[in-house]
């Protein structure tokens, strides 16, 4: 089967089921061995991450056996998994629970992401989220929207440009190396406030809803972006080069126009 603008109400749905099937019953119902740590204390894995990958993954291959499936826990375990995904004739991008630490920790902002990526470019990307029972849903030329739990949708935008004295935003610098990371923990105090969830896809939601207006990223995985852009938003590389789903370095800056994009660049890596 190949894919189309129809089979979102399927991914969103699908992400649904893992989320009520996996992931919710688990919700602060973890016990010692159900978490482990990846890379750090801050980086971990749970069974919910695992068990919903697992489940997405299998209802992918049903619907579209000859698609790449790319999951961060598979990935985790042996990234070359990432490797041809620009060439992919089609391929599905899979963040099953993003923002695990919160989730580990109960606190409940946490989501499932989805991107479908097509010939090397995202064309649909899906957030759920399984507190709210709700969607944010990006389809490439057809706007962003939130799908409400009664299924009502919303369109999204992101806010309007201010001066970064008057932007909200978030700065990941805890993975940018030195001095890049003295700068931006510096730098980000010029704006007028920050947040940080400890979780994309919630701070992709706040942002392609027009509740704030920039993040940065240091480290780049496929599942994490093309809302935002449908939202009427711009974002780039650090070196200002434009963002694929194969990269997973060079770092990523998101603005709600170019010419904010430019300004935060600028302030943001000022010495």
């Amino acid at each position: 089967m190949t894919f189309d603008d129809s089979a979102i109400d399927w991914l969103a749905d699908l992400l649904s089921e893992a989320a009520v099937a996996e992931i919710m019953p688990r919700f602060r119902r973890l016990s010692e061995g159900d978490v482990r740590r990846k890379t750090s204390a801050a980086d971990l894995v749970t069974e919910a991450d695992v068990n919903a990958e697992r489940l997405i993954t299998a209802r992918l291959r049903q619907r579209y056996p000859h698609a790449m499936i790319v999951g961060e826990e598979a990935c985790s375990d042996d990234p070359t998994l990432l490797d041809g995904l620009g060439d992919a004739e089609l391929a599905f991008v899979i963040d099953p629970v993003d923002g695990t630490f919160n989730f580990a920790s109960g606190v409940p902002l946490f989501g499932v992401m989805l991107g479908v990526v097509i010939k090397g470019e995202t064309v649909a990307g899906i957030i759920h989220d399984p507190v709210g029972k709700d969607w944010l849903i990006g389809v490439s030329g057809a706007s962003s929207h939130i799908r409400h739990a009664h299924g009502n949708l919303e369109k999204v935008h992101v806010a309007k440009p201010a001066p970064m004295s008057e932007m909200t935003g978030a700065v990941s610098w805890h993975y940018v190396p030195e001095p890049d990371r003295s700068r931006l923990a510096r730098n980000q105090t010029k704006s007028l406030s920050q947040f940080n969830y400890r979780c994309a896809a919630h701070e992709y939601r706040l942002l392609a809803s027009g509740h704030g207006h920039f993040v940065v990223y240091n480290k780049l995985m496929p599942w994490d972006h093309l809302i935002h852009a449908e939202a009427g938003g711009h974002a780039a590389r650090f070196d200002g080069s434009a963002y694929l789903p194969s990269h997973v370095g060079g770092g990523l800056l998101v603005a709600p126009d170019r010419e904010s994009w430019r300004e935060l660049r600028r302030e943001l890596w000022a010495e």
